[in-house]
């Protein structure tokens, strides 16, 4: 790979793992101001499912970059991307009801609760 080429994947493999630590970072303050338990899994998804899939991306991009990569390897990173996209929201899900079954506090600006209303009953 000629020189500039490595260097416009150096910077964007760059630019998307600092991308991603944002989006971690600010999730992470958000949780630390929301009101409930239910307010603080909701921040978490952009965490989850932008700021984790786009590092793991800019390692395999990086990986190109030196040379190092391997259709394995693209694999991987492909799986593991749509693994932490597609769990994240079913992790929240479970979270959120897990969180309420157990007797959370909700806030009470929270409307509508729907989980309160037991279909089966």
């Amino acid at each position: 790979m000629n020189g500039t080429g490595f260097v416009a994947l150096e910077v964007l493999s760059g630019v998307m793992v600092v991308v991603g630590a944002l989006f971690v970072l600010v999730s992470a303050i958000a949780m630390l101001r929301q009101r409930d338990a239910f307010a603080r899994i909701n921040v978490m998804s952009p965490a989850t499912g932008m700021g984790l899939p786009l590092i793991v991306v800019a390692a395999f991009v990086h990986r190109v970059a030196i040379g190092a990569a391997t259709w394995t390897a693209g694999l991987k990173s492909v799986v593991t991307g749509a693994a932490l996209r597609s769990g994240s929201s079913v992790a929240t899900n479970l979270r959120a009801r897990a969180a309420y079954l157990s007797g959370a506090p909700v806030a009470p600006e929270t409307t509508p609760q729907e989980l309160a209303h037991d279909p089966e009953r």
